[in-house]
């Protein structure tokens, strides 16, 4: 069910309300749509759309309203009592896929802490009819459902400050894992992008790892990263949470920890799905920047690319490229273009490094190690009487930590009449 403004396409409003669905393990039943510049302030739609509806779930035998909006509190608990069955809106829908989708520890807390923290204020009428029982007792008088009301409440925002604790805790250990990522001084690349985009499957082809690509929304939860190299480089990539059309805005709060991962990115792969409609590309990549803007990451480096090239004919690559001349244009599932990929990403990113030659003691060959677990590309290597001559790409940020070794190169000896 959904509110929309006139003139609006039935179909393409609830185009993503029914992939929700589906990926929640919900049948539709039958849809209903009311054009209006605004929903009723107290039933969402009309009272004449709510008897509409009241018949149409009698007759078609559903369990279940799903509505593609956020509902207040009130509206919610009217329009249940109308029907006389329960009503989910889209942001309960999605924390219920979430919730379905959540394989970690830190996950399956986010969820619950984000369930908690949206039911809190829609838990009145879970006991409507104990306050029934109350009623004649004497003005001012609480009943039996009043008080398991207060009850639950309490209990809830305990569990919510317990949650919050439990989520600070991971979040310093997650800190320190980053922490370690800097001092390596590894380049961090996220994948961000619309769900269902393919991005996981950019992962599993670009790193050679296993993660889920089921098609399903939302079927990457929490972060993976895995790496990469290129032309001797060690790179990190990051798969995140995809991004839907109108992501409520609590979500985006509440998945902070999450999302940040893309934050601390030094560059953002926004993938796109190219077999899609001009229309719907436009949509997703206006969507994803939103969200990507939301979080505080519209400052951050962005290659665009275009996944599923496979299922795009000649003449639509073509319009694809005029379109966006920038982009990469991949097919994770077939592997073209993943070097063109990978080259662009080392290209992106080479400012980081800097080409030095170093000439490591052979009683120091500690340092050597520390070179290859750094990941800085060695390109030359050469055994002689005084060490080990080197010549690699460090990060700018190293070249402090390996200043003992520099060696200064003979054309620059002769400028300076050594």
């Amino acid at each position: 069910m959904l509110v929309a403004a006139p003139g609006a396409d039935p179909a393409d409003e609830l185009a993503e309300l029914a992939e929700l669905c589906r990926t929640a393990g919900v049948e539709p039943a039958g849809e209903l749509v009311q054009f209006r510049t605004a929903p009723d302030p107290r039933t969402y739609v009309g009272k004449g759309k709510l008897a509409e509806l009241k018949e149409a779930v009698q007759a078609s035998g559903a369990q279940i309203v799903i509505v593609d909006d956020d509902l207040d509190p009130s509206q919610q608990r009217r329009i249940e009592e109308a029907l006389g069955l329960g009503v989910l809106d889209r942001t309960q829908l999605i924390l219920d896929i979430f919730a379905q989708h959540a394989v970690s520890a830190e996950g399956k807390l986010q969820v619950e802490l984000a369930q908690l923290e949206y039911n809190l204020p829609r838990m009145r009428g879970m006991w409507l009819h104990l306050e029934r029982l109350g009623g004649g007792a004497g003005a001012g008088r609480r009943g039996p459902g009043e008080s398991q009301l207060e009850t639950d409440r309490r209990l809830a925002r305990r569990r919510i400050t317990v949650l919050k604790e439990r989520l600070r805790g991971l979040e310093k250990r997650r800190e320190t894992q980053r922490k370690a990522r800097r001092e390596a001084a590894t380049p961090l690349v996220a994948l961000a992008g619309y769900t269902n985009a393919g991005k996981s499957t950019l992962l599993n082809a670009l790193t050679d790892a296993d993660v889920s690509v089921n098609d399903r929304l939302f079927e990457t939860l929490d972060p993976t990263t895995r790496a990469f190299e290129e032309d001797g480089r060690r790179y990190l990539l990051t798969d995140t949470v995809g991004f839907i059309r109108r992501l409520p805005h609590g979500l985006v709060e509440g998945f902070a920890a999450t999302l940040e991962e893309t934050l601390l990115s030094d560059l953002v792969l926004h993938v796109v799905d190219a077999s899609a409609s001009d229309e719907h590309i436009s949509e997703t990549i206006a969507s994803v920047e939103s969200v990507l803007a939301e979080i505080g990451a519209a400052h951050l480096p962005r290659e665009l690319v275009l996944n599923k090239v496979d299922a795009v004919d000649p003449l639509g690559r073509r319009r694809l490229a005029n379109r966006f001349p920038d982009a990469v244009q991949v097919s994770a599932r077939t592997g073209e273009g993943l070097d063109r990929l990978k080259a662009r990403v080392a290209e992106r990113l080479a400012d980081r490094f800097e080409p030095v030659r170093l000439l490591v003691p052979y009683s120091e060959g500690r340092v050597l190690a520390d070179l290859y677990e750094l990941g800085a590309p060695i390109e030359e290597r050469a055994d002689r009487p005084d060490g080990v001559h080197v010549l690699a790409r460090l990060p700018r940020g190293e070249l402090g930590r390996y200043a003992p070794y520099l060696v200064v190169e003979e054309d620059a000896r002769a400028k300076h009449g050594a």
